[in-house]
């Protein structure tokens, strides 16, 4: 599991079958300290519940197209959770 924080949304043109309704979100991937690290990337929503500025963790690769209702659609990331509290290492 990764984690990140939501910084966006996005409206996609083009609807791929099998993502019909999943929401799509900007995330800032983070590192062990809650820092950004690297680039923001896109990740489909699987709880549907997070929003800008959330905490959440998320899954990529094939675990990411495994994480959603219809499996094996083509995405390289996917929030699995919202986090309600974390304790950041000294």
């Amino acid at each position: 599991m990764l984690l990140g924080r939501v910084i966006g949304t996005l409206t996609p043109g083009v609807v791929y079958p099998g993502l019909a309704g999943v929401p799509l979100l900007w995330v800032q991937p983070l590192d062990p300290h809650g820092r950004p690290r690297g680039e923001p990337l896109v990740a489909c929503d699987a709880t549907r519940a997070a929003g800008p500025g959330e905490l959440i963790y998320y899954e990529g690769g094939r675990e990411a197209a495994l994480a959603l209702e219809i499996s094996f659609v083509p995405v390289d990331h996917t929030i699995v959770g919202i986090v309600d509290d974390l304790h950041l290492p000294a």
